[in-house]
């Protein structure tokens, strides 16, 4: 049985389709993202899910429970990361896991005997007694991860877990989320971050104003949209160049700023003429679910 299935779900406001007949469907023990450029409907259809805001049409199950009928008891059995930190600043790195756990209605000697695994998942163990003000960034994130798991939850929603932390916290993070997907756990996650999606998900849906407009695997999606081959071309003689060369030996080019972007199933030609010319420099890498997400949604500024 899934662990969360959506079916119809909608929501609007002030007329305005913000979820417009969404469907998902999320497998135990896998890791789902869920993408799409700011405005698109992420945040919703998690609030949706959550049994915080009340659909305007459609169904929600997690975890076998009808939502938002039975949210609050769904709620007890799932785990939230939520996009920016919320711990009490106030408490301890400990006690702001055992007075969370309270809420759930965990005993005190449960709660205790929980608190060394989750540290150390944490890699807090050291700083159990610091006050949350000391912590770093990729600290705080950690310990909401871990304070999210207080409850052994078996769904875990997680929005934007590595925004705003350095590569070295960023690259721990993926691990600690691997670790839980590898025990079993299901894990929903939005990101702006296309390899972080591309590394962790089993599965990723992308949606835009509110529809879903592609779901897949990423090497799935990459595969199915893009050409395999891309040259970045950029420098003041990037566009000169596209219009005598790049447009004809490539099946497809995209000028955004300075950079051109081709894409091709062959780059031979186009990385031996680039070779000589001096005024641009190029990157040669292969398709990315980065380059599915701009084809899809386009590569204009969202607000």
């Amino acid at each position: 049985m899934p662990h969360l299935r959506v079916s119809g779900l909608r929501k609007s406001y002030d007329g305005t389709d913000v979820v417009a007949g969404l469907d998902l469907e999320i497998t135990p023990g896998s890791c789902f993202g869920l993408l799409g450029p700011n405005g698109a409907g992420k945040t919703t259809t998690l609030r949706l899910c959550l049994g915080l805001t009340e659909p305007d049409g459609g169904e929600i199950t997690m975890l076998g429970l009808p939502v938002p009928e039975r949210a609050r008891e769904a709620r007890s059995r799932i785990g939230v990361v939520p996009q920016l930190d919320n711990l009490d600043p106030d408490f301890s790195v400990r006690e702001n896991l055992l007075v969370f756990g309270r809420y759930f209605g965990i005993p005190r000697r449960d709660l205790e005997a929980r608190i060394p695994g989750l540290l150390e998942f944490a890699g807090l163990t050291a700083r159990e007694h610091a006050r949350i003000q000391t912590l770093s960034g990729g600290m705080k994130r950690r310990l909401t991860l871990a304070r999210a798991l207080v409850n052994d939850p078996q769904l875990i929603f997680l929005d934007e877990p590595s925004t705003g932390l350095d590569p070295q916290a960023r690259h721990l993070i993926w691990e600690r989320l691997r670790k839980l997907t590898n025990e079993g756990r299901t894990i929903v996650l939005t990101t702006h971050f296309m390899d972080e999606a591309e590394r962790l998900c089993d599965r990723v849906a992308i949606i835009d104003h509110g529809r879903k407009i592609a779901e897949g695997a990423p090497r799935d999606l990459i595969a199915q949209h893009i050409e395999p081959q891309v040259v970045e071309v950029f420098g003041d003689g990037a566009q000169s160049w596209a219009e005598s060369f790049g447009r004809g030996a490539a099946e497809r080019c995209e000028l955004t700023g300075e950079t051109v972007f081709c894409y091709t199933h062959d780059a031979d030609a186009i990385v031996h003429a680039l070779d000589a010319r001096p005024d641009v420099r190029y990157l040669h890498r292969p398709a990315n679910l980065e380059d599915v997400f701009l084809k899809l949604t386009g590569r204009e500024l969202r607000d």
